[in-house]
């Protein structure tokens, strides 16, 4: 039987690219989404039996958009797909539910399996990047947040980390230094019981703040 495919991403040259691997295939593509709201809209239209969903897109965010398929629609599965090796996005994927993140560097046969497996209800994610992020998802959580006493700059600098950002994109995001940015992570992490980027990811991402 089929497999109905919605596709998401910006870039037109990597959905077509998509349409030429899939050929031939038992992998239909019902639509295609240039963002994470029209993704959404699509998902609810056609019910697929898989999204395939960019991560960075500029209408619509990917992770914005995996957290509000899986409160909408659950039982549709969905592979996150980037160019970006990024662990604060393995983290937040893993976090909302994604059946999996693959790299846009697969080879067809790698693209095909992982379609198959995740639209057949299977976790795709490798023990690689399941070891970055388990110890976090796995820790006892925090105490609640009214615990946890992070000033207004070091919150803004806590929701662009767990976006993804680099110390020096959020330097130039907020306006401030470089170094300040990295005494902040530090005050961060320490104050909210963590050991790096990733888990303060996770932590974030369970208090709702991204």
């Amino acid at each position: 039987m089929a497999i109905d495919l919605l596709i998401a991403d910006d870039h037109e040259v990597v959905r077509a690219g998509l349409r030429t691997l899939l050929e031939g295939t038992d992998i239909h593509i019902v639509a295609e989404a240039t963002g994470g709201d029209a993704a959404l809209k699509l998902a609810k239209k056609h019910r697929p039996a898989l999204v395939l969903l960019d991560v960075r897109m500029a209408e619509g965010n990917g992770l914005d958009c995996l957290a509000r398929i899986k409160l909408d629609l659950p039982e549709v599965p969905v592979v996150m797909f980037s160019s970006f090796d990024n662990p604060t996005y393995v983290a937040r994927a893993v976090a909302l539910g994604a059946s999996g993140y693959l790299s846009k560097g697969v080879s067809r046969k790698e693209l095909v399996d992982a379609i198959h497996a995740a639209a057949s209800g299977e976790s795709i994610w490798s023990r690689e990047e399941l070891r970055r992020v388990t110890g976090a998802l796995a820790a006892p959580r925090p105490g609640s947040e009214s615990e946890v006493s992070l000033t207004k700059r070091e919150g803004e600098v806590l929701k662009q980390l767990a976006f993804g950002l680099t110390n020096k994109e959020i330097a130039q995001s907020l306006g401030i230094s470089y170094e300040t940015v990295k005494e902040h992570v530090q005050h961060i992490l320490r104050k909210i019981g963590v050991s790096d980027r990733t888990q303060a990811a996770v932590w974030a991402v369970r208090r709702n703040l991204v």
